[in-house]
């Protein structure tokens, strides 16, 4: 069952002019180290779209959760994580996790899924939270 539904549209320009201005200040206080490595591995346009959609998924998470960034859920809560299949998907710590356990339901786990993709100029990422039958 779905429990929690977010999305999010970002400006890929938005994102690019923030980091010229504020560049690493802005980047610490939002990615985590392993996303920063990620997006500084690419060049141009390809490392502004995946700070982009990093930047996305973690607003479309913190609506998932039905918090946004309020009650101890932060961006650095909220990790884009690859599956070993280069399947992208979402890491929470902290406050995040915490509110992630709380829609849990007794014989039921919570499950993310994230989409993300972009089209210069826009980044756009979609989470779905569901709970699945605990087969423990």
């Amino acid at each position: 069952m779905i429990v929690g539904i977010g999305s999010d549209l970002c400006d890929m320009r938005r994102i690019e002019a923030v980091l010229e201005r504020h560049g690493d200040r802005f980047k610490g206080r939002i990615f985590t180290s392993n996303e920063i490595k990620k997006a500084e591995g690419r060049y141009g346009q390809t490392r502004i779209g995946t700070y982009a959609k990093r930047w996305a998924a973690k607003e479309a998470c913190a609506k998932a959760l039905g918090t946004g960034f309020n009650d101890q859920v932060f961006y650095h809560d909220i990790e884009v994580i690859n599956l070993p299949s280069g399947q992208p998907s979402l890491k929470l710590t902290n406050g995040a996790l915490e509110r992630l356990r709380a829609l849990g339901k007794d014989g039921y786990k919570p499950n993310l899924l994230l989409t993300m993709t972009d089209e210069h100029p826009y980044a756009f990422a979609q989470v779905m939270i569901e709970l699945l039958p605990n087969k423990e």
